[in-house]
């Protein structure tokens, strides 16, 4: 049995924050402000692993009204939601995911990012799609204030 779900979550773009996207601290000007460490794209995998199982969403297992996940790894957040997800008996077929940036580039950082995320779920890299993109400085992603990200699991019952 298969079941897909679609993740997305967008952080705002601050000074004295580190930029983190897939366990990778990205050298920038700015960074992502968030509750934990605000890596939008860790995020919205999580949401869509989640969606796909209809467990709701990283907000309702880790709630930003919660002080023990101020400033969390979100890659230990992650390994948690995979924990979930093979309690309900499901493992990860396959995750596509897109960070939606203006800025920095992150070709450099995406097989890093691919491999963390793939070690922390116990799945082959293979089994694990990032890109990235702009939006041809449209939006508020295209105007640096902010990064966004969009993923689909596929989850395969065990």
């Amino acid at each position: 049995m298969f079941r897909i779900g679609h993740g997305y979550d967008v952080h705002k773009l601050v000074e004295g924050r580190k930029l983190i996207l897939g366990g990778v601290e990205i050298p920038h000007t700015v960074g992502l402000l968030g509750h934990s460490d605000a890596d939008v794209l860790v995020h919205a995998v999580m949401d869509a692993m989640l969606g796909a199982l209809a467990l709701g969403d990283i907000g309702h297992l880790f709630p930003d009204t919660d002080d023990s996940f101020k400033g969390a790894d979100s890659m230990k957040l992650l390994a948690e939601v995979c924990c979930v997800c093979r309690e309900n008996g499901y493992d990860i077929g396959n995750i596509d995911a897109t960070v939606i940036a203006q800025a920095p580039k992150l070709a450099p950082h995406i097989l890093t990012m691919r491999e963390n995320i793939a070690n922390v779920c116990g799945c082959d890299v293979s089994q694990i799609s990032v890109k990235a993109t702009t939006e041809e400085k449209l939006g508020f992603t295209g105007e640096k204030l902010g990064i966004s990200a969009h993923a689909v699991a596929l989850m395969i019952k065990k």
